[in-house]
């Protein structure tokens, strides 16, 4: 195996402190959401997340269909993820939206599929959060 990059990020006072990456490019503070009894207006680990997530599937998504010489069209990809309770236990759940208006629903489905397959943050959480994928055109 290969290591092609390596981000490392610290963060001090959890929920209601910040994150540093140690190359500098990113500082953030990070807020609890409202939802959660906090302030908001900062981000949150789960928005994080999900951008995160959502640039990573985007890059898979156009490097399949560029494999299989299909146009995408101008498109979106957007990634929610939800910070769920059950009981003491606290778990992350998701849903891939891909947006490609004007594009075929069947063939946009297929593309969406195989870049949930190939896509790193995918496989990293395959098995370990329920992630629902929806496609709209």
């Amino acid at each position: 195996m290969e290591t092609l990059y390596t981000a490392t990020v610290s963060n001090v006072g959890g929920r209601e402190g910040d994150v540093k990456s140690l190359d500098g490019i990113l500082e953030l503070d990070i807020k609890r959401p409202v939802e959660m009894h906090g302030e908001g207006g900062a981000p949150n680990p789960e928005m994080l997340f999900a951008a995160a997530y959502s640039s990573c599937y985007n890059g898979a998504l156009m490097a399949v269909a560029e494999r299989r010489k299909v146009i995408l069209p101008e498109h979106a990809v957007e990634v929610s993820i939800s910070l769920n309770k059950d009981g003491n236990n606290m778990f992350l759940s998701g849903k891939i939206t891909v947006k490609a208006p004007g594009m075929d629903h069947d063939q946009l489905q297929q593309l969406a599929e195989s870049a949930h397959i190939v896509c790193p943050y995918s496989k990293a959480v395959k098995g370990n959060m329920d992630m629902k994928i929806e496609v709209l055109v």
